[in-house]
């Protein structure tokens, strides 16, 4: 009796301390964006996203970034009435888990330019497929989550005007007339920025991702090839590295950071 009391007990501590797979709710100024988080396969980018949204950090938080045709990132940085925008404190960096592709419709961790695991608050949303740029850039970067539903929203953030752009063609996206510039908003208000009212948690259940089909990174871990003998190895080694190289060479790289 006793060996079942402390097998049920710590099986019900292991159970209430596990980080559940999980479905989110972006709730913003331009609609609701629903996120299956991959808790199972990124445990640990999860785990840190989930503490921010716990915190709250993300509530009042804005969409800070957008590069056209490319990304739509936020989570760092808060509006209070003028600019610039308000950083955001961040907590230590977490493990980079660079699983699965940055196609469109994903959302990854941002992080700093030079450094691998370097990630902390920052998230980004792919507006296309960019797995040929992110997932091998900066040891690639890591999809957390895939969008079921509100890539619309995304797309028409990413299609807002952008003020104080930077040299790559990104900028802070506002909500403005068509007869309004960016020197119109030099007092802004909170309904000129895209604001993240709240993300929520809308589905706690342990798996959530099980229907999902996400893109596996296959230029970090190579999908494994049928062995043909010395040859045929070798063969299909070399052409693998010279298609790899012929990529890098060609690929414009648009650049995710902090």
């Amino acid at each position: 009796m006793l060996k079942i009391f402390l097998y049920t007990s710590m099986l019900f501590v292991s159970l209430t301390s596990f980080v559940n797979a999980t479905t989110v709710v972006f709730n913003t100024s331009q609609g609701e964006i629903e996120v299956n988080l991959f808790d199972q396969t990124t445990p640990k980018t999860v785990a840190n996203f989930l503490q921010y949204i716990d915190e709250s950090h993300y509530t009042n938080s804005v969409i800070h970034r957008v590069a056209p045709n490319f990304i739509v990132q936020g989570g760092g940085f808060e509006f209070t009435g003028a600019w610039p925008l308000n950083s955001l404190e961040a907590n230590p960096s977490v493990i980079n888990e660079p699983v699965y592709s940055n196609v469109k419709g994903t959302i990854a961790m941002a992080k700093n330019a030079t450094s691998i695991n370097s990630a902390t608050n920052q998230w980004f949303f792919n507006l296309k497929d960019n797995s040929q740029n992110l997932d091998l850039q900066n040891g690639g970067f890591t999809v957390f989550g895939q969008v079921i539903s509100g890539m619309d929203i995304i797309e028409k953030i990413g299609q807002l005007d952008l003020c104080f752009k930077s040299n790559d063609g990104s900028g802070i996206p506002v909500v403005k007339d068509e007869s309004q510039t960016c020197d119109d908003l030099s007092t802004p208000g909170i309904e000129n920025v895209v604001v993240i009212n709240q993300i929520i948690i809308f589905d706690s259940s342990e798996v959530t991702d099980s229907d999902l089909n996400p893109v596996n990174n296959t230029l970090i871990i190579p999908e494994p090839t049928p062995d043909h003998g010395d040859g045929g190895s070798s063969g299909g080694s070399f052409a693998w590295l010279s298609a790899l190289l012929l990529m890098l060479l060609s690929i414009r790289k648009l650049v995710v950071r902090n």
